[in-house]
């Protein structure tokens, strides 16, 4: 028999829907401040070695010298939040990582776009519930400006969303999408 994950953060990274009334909820509030302190260093500083230092503290892994990060970024927890090699993070993205988000090598995140491992639920009644969905995008995906990305989405290998989006289904390797739902626009060819 499995046994239950106890600690809210892994419940949570695990899929776990989260109940306002959980004995652990406090716990999501006092890392996201702690988060914050981080983050207040990181997006007051303009230096690309002291910015991937402090995101390496944020997200508890060693973020390559060869990814870029624009700041602003905004993270409510990070420590669910992998990134990959030669990385492009533009200015002003926000990212809630508590569902978790994986952003594998070679992707460009392009100004305000959103990445979203978590939501609510429909339900009025269960509605201040957090409900998360891991989020993954792919190597050599391109992820246009101001999209949104929701949580349980993967954007596939080569792939691009279209500036604007609202992506809250998967997206196949090479592939374009664009509008609000996400709809397919065509296939990449490699000419």
């Amino acid at each position: 028999m499995k046994a239950i994950a106890r600690d809210i953060f892994e419940r949570l990274r695990n899929g776990e829907t989260i109940n306002p009334n959980d004995p652990q909820i406090h716990e999501l509030r006092e890392a996201s401040y702690a988060a914050k302190e981080l983050l207040l260093q990181m997006n007051n500083s303009s230096d690309a070695e002291k910015i991937r230092m402090i995101l390496s503290q944020i997200t508890k892994t060693q973020i390559d010298k060869n990814t870029t990060v624009f700041t602003p970024l905004y993270i409510n927890y990070g420590k669910h939040l992998s990134i990959g090699k030669n990385v492009f993070i533009n200015f002003d993205c926000t990212f809630l990582t508590l569902g978790g988000i994986t952003i594998e090598d070679n992707v460009l995140i392009a100004p305000k776009v959103s990445l979203l491992s978590e939501g609510h639920p429909v339900a009025i009644n269960q509605r201040h519930s957090l409900v998360p969905g891991h989020i993954h995008i792919k190597k050599n995906a391109w992820i246009g400006a101001n999209a949104t990305i929701l949580p349980g989405v993967t954007i596939g290998e080569n792939s691009i969303v279209a500036a604007g989006a609202v992506v809250s289904k998967n997206v196949p390797d090479n592939t374009i999408v664009g509008g609000i739902p996400a709809k397919f626009i065509k296939t990449i060819n490699d000419n």
